[in-house]
């Protein structure tokens, strides 16, 4: 009877060793710490958002509907927002999109009284006044009417002064006061129109 061949030691040893596992990947607490380091400041959500996810959070603790209702549509419209080339990424462009959402219920609120439904007119109140506090403490300064409309003037008349042709008194008027409206809650097109208003055009 033919004896078995003989195992080599190198080949003993290679067949006592386990066999090798594949490496796992970085746990989740590092793959955190990984991103905290490669993500740019740009990419961090608005501190106001992470105050409203805060509040959201709260409102479901305390099953307060009309808060909850609001939170949940700034939620969805930001959302919504971050599919398209202008996502949300700073308090500004929030306290904007907070305020489209409130022009709506506005809205909403004036068709309800159109057609008598007083109970939906108080409903969309309820959700105006809570938009109205997020917006008083968003941290983001608002300009009064009546700060606009002195700030454009000082710009129509320094524009004037320097021999502005009319044609071109709106554009240089926007671009004279675009410095001291950035990072302040104002509505672009409602400037717009002022200046028009008040520069004659």
């Amino acid at each position: 009877m033919a004896s078995k061949p003989t195992m080599s030691l190198l080949s003993a040893v290679r067949w006592a060793q386990p066999p090798q596992l594949p490496r796992s990947p970085p746990s989740f607490t590092m793959q955190r710490v990984f991103r905290a380091y490669s993500t740019s400041t740009e990419d961090a959500p608005p501190p106001f958002l992470q105050k409203l996810k805060g509040d959201l959070k709260t409102a479901m603790r305390a099953k307060d509907a009309p808060r909850l209702s609001v939170l949940r549509s700034i939620m969805s419209a930001n959302l919504n927002a971050s599919k398209t080339s202008s996502p949300i990424r700073t308090d500004v462009q929030l306290v904007a999109l907070i305020r489209r959402i409130q022009k709506n219920a506005q809205d909403a609120a004036a068709d309800a009284k159109a057609a008598g439904r007083e109970d939906l007119v108080e409903k969309e109140n309820v959700q105006i006044r809570i938009l109205d506090d997020y917006l008083a403490g968003s941290g983001v300064q608002t300009l009064g009417e009546a700060e606009l409309k002195a700030l454009i003037q000082e710009a129509i008349d320094a524009s004037k002064g320097a021999g502005t042709a009319a044609k071109s008194l709106m554009g240089d008027v926007m671009k004279r006061i675009s410095g001291s409206l950035e990072g302040k809650d104002v509505d672009r097109k409602a400037v717009a129109n002022m200046v028009k208003e008040l520069s004659g055009q």
